[in-house]
């Protein structure tokens, strides 16, 4: 959920909560060999829970917000052997029990047309937003569809990062720029605090160009201890060194059809040279789906979704797994039938009460792990989900 682009009421003080569960299966599929971190090729059902307590204070043009949360649960294979896992609400931390932790503490403060933010966030909070697929919590669930896959943002293992955001609003414009910290090791859950040799830079542009229409360019650059899949034989960690960086685009479009409708698009490309570091294992990216309000069939309340995602690695990354290479995320011991992993996701969010919703999700995964002798997987989800 993202609390930085939505209105809110004029009150000093505002208190939200939130919970979220999804059920999520998959079946048996064709697997003629498997790595480490490959998806299991057995059925597999696993459930994830978030819990989170917003609590918000404002004094004239100053903001202080402060996010308590519990998560627990598991996903398929411990988290790993897609890319473009299929349940954005399950980070890679592998504790079922419920874990309390501070998910945000931050400080923002407006002057005429500039707003500065800092503190511990997501970076997901500011940029690569969209109306239609931001949100896994209510919308699409899938990494690649829910955010731009190929930007490898800063965060610590549960997607929570430490830095400081500016924005300054020109007409129709909104131009923001922000610095994160990375975490210490690949996908770990400690931030490294040396800012100058370890975080990531985002700088995006926004353009309001059409009722309802929004476009944001985006551009990234990452310094961390990363290694360098061409020096890497089967383990890139040994190659980390200082001072590497990651570097990449997007471009994100949403687009209001009708009064009930909308549609979005999204694309992305990292150089791919460097090792996938804190969100997941994706180079290249291009997205694009709908999303319905249920006016039509008189539940306006309701939202049916259907989106398409279609992701590819760098050549250098390719290489790599083919050699028996592992990330973080993905590696099957071999790659001998390199295939764009393709995802195809729909949802349908039934709003049973005011503060209720149970979404039923199906999720079709083509060459999971980018790998042509595996799959594919159906994946199918139940998602509750109370706002108050």
């Amino acid at each position: 959920m993202s609390l930085f682009g939505q209105s809110t009421p004029p009150n000093w003080w505002e208190l939200r909560g939130q919970a979220t569960t999804i059920a999520q299966t998959h079946g048996p599929f064709d697997s003629p060999y498997a790595g480490r971190n490959s998806l299991h090729p057995i059925r597999e059902t696993d459930a994830s829970l978030t819990a989170t307590l917003f609590v918000t204070l404002r004094y004239r043009n100053t903001e202080f917000g402060f996010n308590g949360e519990v998560a627990g649960g598991t996903g398929f294979s411990g988290v790993a052997g897609i890319g473009a896992f299929p349940n954005g609400e399950i980070p890679r931390v592998g504790r079922p029990t419920p874990t309390p932790y501070v998910a945000r503490l931050y400080l923002k403060q407006k002057l005429s047309r500039f707003t500065w933010t800092a503190g511990k966030f997501g970076a997901t909070d500011f940029f690569d937003n969209n109306a239609y697929s931001h949100d896994p919590r209510s919308q699409f669930q899938n990494w690649a569809i829910m955010y731009n896959g190929a930007w490898d943002y800063p965060a610590d293992v549960r997607g929570y990062t430490v830095g400081a955001v500016q924005e300054v609003a020109l007409g129709k414009s909104i131009v923001r720029v922000g610095s994160f910290l990375e975490p210490v090791v690949a996908n770990g859950p400690k931030l490294n605090g040396h800012f100058a040799a370890s975080r990531g830079d985002a700088f995006e542009w926004q353009l309001n160009y059409a009722d309802g229409g929004t476009l944001r360019a985006l551009a990234f650059v990452n310094h961390a201890n990363m290694g360098v899949y061409r020096d890497a034989g089967r383990d890139v960690v040994a190659t980390r060194a200082p001072d590497r960086i990651k570097y990449g685009f997007g471009l994100n479009l949403e687009q209001k059809l009708t009064a009930s409708a909308g549609a979005f698009v999204r694309l992305g490309w990292n150089d791919g040279k460097t090792e996938s570091w804190a969100f997941t294992e994706i180079d290249r990216t291009a997205s694009a789906g709908v999303s319905i309000h249920g006016k039509r069939w008189h539940r306006g309340d309701d939202v049916f979704g259907a989106a398409a995602a279609f992701d590819g690695i760098s050549g250098d990354h390719r290489a790599y797994l083919a050699r028996g290479g592992y990330g973080f995320l993905i590696g099957d011991g071999r790659l001998t039938h390199y295939g764009v992993e393709a995802v195809f996701e729909t949802y349908y969010a039934w709003r049973v009460q005011k503060h209720f919703t149970l979404s039923p999700d199906y999720q079709f995964v083509h060459n999971p792990a980018y790998n042509r002798d595996r799959g594919p997987v159906s994946v199918f989800s139940l998602r509750a989900h109370l706002e108050l």
